[in-house]
């Protein structure tokens, strides 16, 4: 993206404004934490990445960042480049049998791990691993901790995967400079996820996966805005025709949208079926 599209006009991030933690403030987030104040232990997740400064800008913002804070969550990021011996830092070499770009080594990363002992499972972000989805955001929620390993150049040498991975998780079928994307995206699902991180327990089963469907549409005030209206069942006060409503506009969105969501579930039920006739709803 070119630099055009940024100033210092008044919608420039301010690193002050407090929707994101100041080290240096009171609140400042203690990375030796591991129970909040209910005495719950922290869910802990460990990066192994060559650009701390990323996840850790990440990680002290917005819901995460408060989550830290609280001591809902704990976020080590660990840099292999701290695990070499020459004065270069070197964490990547040519690949045998040529081709182009630079491999990661495993020696820098091994011994990071090694050193740290982070939970497991230990996952290796890469395209070629399990495609990530709400289901499993939710098994790393319920457990007591995760850890990622974020490639970059033209990847991680195999024997990383191989010997020292439990397991690759993938993002989607889409090509990125490196694994630090990918670890945000997996962080946020899972952490706020984590009892307490969020201030309206009840949202979370209202979201798109949730329930193996798409979430249904939402709206707020005005109730008419430039000539387009809210629905007349949201306004009406009836919770449990509201319900049925959010129901079906689920289904049918799902059926649009992600008909496969519907094969796994195994199809349509019986009351999903009535809830998709109640509101004239067609289907298959």
């Amino acid at each position: 993206m070119s630099d055009q599209g940024y100033s210092n006009r008044d919608h420039a991030v301010d690193p002050n404004r407090d929707h994101a933690v100041d080290p240096n403030r009171d609140h400042a987030v203690d990375p030796n934490r591991d129970q909040n104040g209910d005495g719950r232990p922290a869910l802990r997740v460990d990066v192994f990445t060559i650009f701390p400064e990323l996840i850790e800008s990440f990680a002290n913002t917005s819901i995460i960042g408060r989550a830290r804070q609280r001591a809902l969550l704990k976020v080590n990021v660990h840099d292999p480049r701290d695990m070499t011996s020459d004065t270069h830092r070197t964490v990547d070499d040519a690949p045998f049998g040529g081709g182009a770009g630079m491999v990661m080594t495993p020696e820098p990363i091994f011994r990071a791990v090694e050193a740290t002992e982070p939970p497991r499972p230990l996952l290796l972000l890469s395209p070629g691993g399990r495609r990530f989805d709400q289901r499993w955001a939710e098994e790393l929620a319920e457990g007591g901790g995760f850890s990622l390993i974020c490639g970059r150049y033209e990847g991680v040498d195999d024997r990383v995967r191989r010997e020292l991975a439990d397991g690759e998780l993938s993002i989607g079928d889409v090509v990125l400079a490196g694994g630090e994307v990918a670890a945000m995206v997996v962080i946020e699902a899972v952490g706020r996820l984590v009892p307490g991180v969020l201030g309206n327990r009840n949202s979370i089963g209202d979201e798109s996966f949730a329930d193996g469907l798409l979430e249904y549409p939402q709206y707020t005030r005005p109730a008419v805005f430039r000539g387009s209206k809210v629905p007349d069942v949201l306004l009406s006060g009836d919770h449990g025709r509201i319900g049925r409503w959010r129901r079906g506009m689920a289904l049918a969105r799902t059926l649009q949208r992600r008909p496969d969501l519907i094969e796994c579930k195994g199809g349509l039920d019986g009351e999903d079926r009535a809830v998709l006739d109640e509101f004239g709803i067609e289907y298959d």
